[in-house]
Parts: C-alpha cells; structure tokens; sequence
C-alpha cells in the first residue's frame, strides 16, 4: 500500500471512531426541567418527543400541563401579589432564535401558548399587562375568573394580617418526602417558584419553555427573569440551552441563562457553566446571595445536562429513553 493510501484510509478510521464517541455522548430525545414538579411535565413533553415530535412542540406540552395543574407556583391557580391578583409571566424559544414571551398576563389560563402565538405570528418577542392580554383574546384565548383558587385565597389573607415580605429559602416541606421543595415563607406556605424545561428532540434541534405565576405578593406589575429571553431562558441550537429558577432580578442582573450557554460556548461542561453563573451572582454581593436562591439547569448540543444552585435544595428531572429520574443539584453555599 503507497503511503498516500494509507493516509487516506487512516483518516477514515479516524473519523469513524470519532464520530463512534459523539454519538455515544448523544441522548436524544431528552428533556430536562426545574424541580421534582418537572417529572410530570416531562412525561407530558415526551409523549411527543417519544413520536418524533418536535422539542418547541414538547416544551409547549410541558409547560401546558403545569398551567393546567392547580398549584401555588404556576398558573391561574398561583399565589397573588400583593394586591391580590394572580398575574402570570411565561416565555418559549425554538431552535431558530424564534421566541416569545408574556408578562403580567391576567386571567388567561395559558401564557405559553399566548407567548407561542406572539413568536409565530407577530414581529415582537414580549407583550405586557392589558395588551397581552388583549391580545390574547383577539386570538381566540378565553378570559378566565379572578378568583383565586382555595389554597392561594387561604394563604393570601395569612399574608394580609402582616403583609410583610421575608421569605425563607429552600424550606423543607414537612408534608412531602424526598427532595426539598420550593422557597417557603415563615409559616410554611410556598414564597414562588418557576417551571423551566429544556428539550432536544430527534434530530438534535432544542427549544425552551418557561411559566410562573412569579413571586408570591410581589409588588402588581413585577416582573421577574422568567419571561426576558436571556434571563429565564436561552436556547442557542449551536451550542445549547439554559434555563433558570430562583429570585429573578438576580439573574436579570447577570444575563443569568445567556451566560451559562456563553460558558458551554467556551467548551464547559453544562454543570460548570451553571456554576460559573452561580459564582457571578455570589461574587458579586455574597450576603445578599447567602440569603436567596437561585439554580440554572442546562443542557448542551450532545445532549449533556447539568445545574448548580447558590444554595442546597435545588433539583431537577430527567427524562430520555435512558432514565426517567430527579437529581439533587450541587450547590455553593
């Protein structure tokens, strides 16, 4: 064999194996979302994913399913603000950088699907208050009651009686077993929470979705890092995505979910890049961090997961083909 055939085959070997190890790195389809709440949420998107479907449709599934659960962090069924209104904050992004978002949406049971309706059919990326939700009936979504929902009315007139805003952090929530649960005020009742989900669907393509009825008896018009593409949730097809939960203006501070994917762009590890953000936001008022909470989740182009949190508490579900399973975040203070 003359040498420059020998070269050539070489190369093709070479290749061969190489191309052997990245797919062995691959998981997909796969999502990934915020909190122990995320198992079902996942199942919800994999049933799509599981058909081939696409990742922006799952994450819409996702997300959906959670709106349409009655629970204290998202949702018509959410914790008000103080003033007593439920107002809801929610954000989704496609492999292609289309992306829309909602925030302080009012009595529209689904803000995912609206901020769907604004990437797909407008030339903006976010909608605010009254005009969201104008445009959300314009487009055929109902208006829902004010009324809060039994849990939320109960807990808001405990508030009332103080009507003073000192959350706890990652609060162990005596009714439930296994991993903790979401911040909690000082009577037990859950402060706010955010469900962020991630999805790579069969042909490696990722999206994003993110929804909350934000923190609970915020100040009316509050709007936290869940609906800013950049803050709650980036998704660049490239490299990967990233979402986050936690006290929001922290990660609004520090472009939080944009950063993350800016570090796996640099070659970290999705894990890494989560706790190069967490260390951002540490390093830059570490007694303010010492009291608060904020976790980021993300996953990379190959299909690699992981998340860091300022503090213990913080979990995130998996599912793939592989595994279907919560995992405890690592955590910095």
């Amino acid at each position: 064999m003359d040498r420059k055939k020998f070269l050539h085959l070489s190369s093709l070997g070479l290749a061969s194996l190489n191309l052997t190890r990245i797919s062995k790195s691959v998981q997909k389809p796969i999502v990934i979302s915020t909190w122990d709440s995320g198992m079902p949420v996942n199942a919800a998107a994999w049933e799509i994913l599981s058909k081939k479907g696409k990742s922006i449709d799952a994450v819409e599934a996702g997300a959906l399913y959670i709106e349409n659960s009655l629970n204290c962090c998202v949702g018509l069924g959410g914790y008000p603000d103080r003033d007593g209104i439920v107002t809801l904050d929610a954000c989704i992004m496609d492999e292609k950088a289309n992306c829309g978002a909602v925030g302080g949406l009012e009595q529209i049971k689904h803000p995912i699907s609206v901020a769907r309706k604004i990437m797909e059919t407008t030339p903006h990326v976010m909608l605010v208050g009254q005009g969201a939700q104008q445009f959300a009936l314009q487009n055929g979504f109902q208006l829902e009651s004010k009324e809060l929902s039994e849990d939320a009315a109960k807990n808001y007139k405990l508030w009332l009686e103080k009507s003073q805003y000192h959350p706890e952090i990652n609060v162990e929530n005596k009714k439930q077993n296994g991993p903790a649960a979401p911040p909690f005020f000082e009577d037990g009742s859950p402060n706010h929470d955010t469900m962020g989900l991630v999805a790579m669907d069969i042909n490696g393509d990722l999206s994003g979705a993110v929804t909350t009825s934000g923190m609970a008896y915020k100040i009316h018009g509050r709007v936290g890092d869940s609906p800013i593409i950049g803050a709650g949730l980036f998704v660049d097809n490239e490299i990967g995505a990233a979402t986050s939960s936690g006290v929001g203006e922290e990660v609004i501070r520090i472009c939080g979910t944009h950063l993350v994917v800016e570090y796996m762009r640099q070659g970290y590890s999705p894990e890494n890049a989560c706790k190069k953000a967490v260390e951002r936001i540490v390093k830059r008022d570490r007694k303010k961090a010492e009291s608060i909470q904020v976790g980021f989740l993300a996953m990379n182009k190959k299909g690699e997961y992981g998340a860091f949190a300022i503090q213990k508490g913080f979990v995130f579900s998996v599912k793939s083909e592989a595994e279907n399973q919560i995992h405890p975040s690592k955590y910095l203070i």
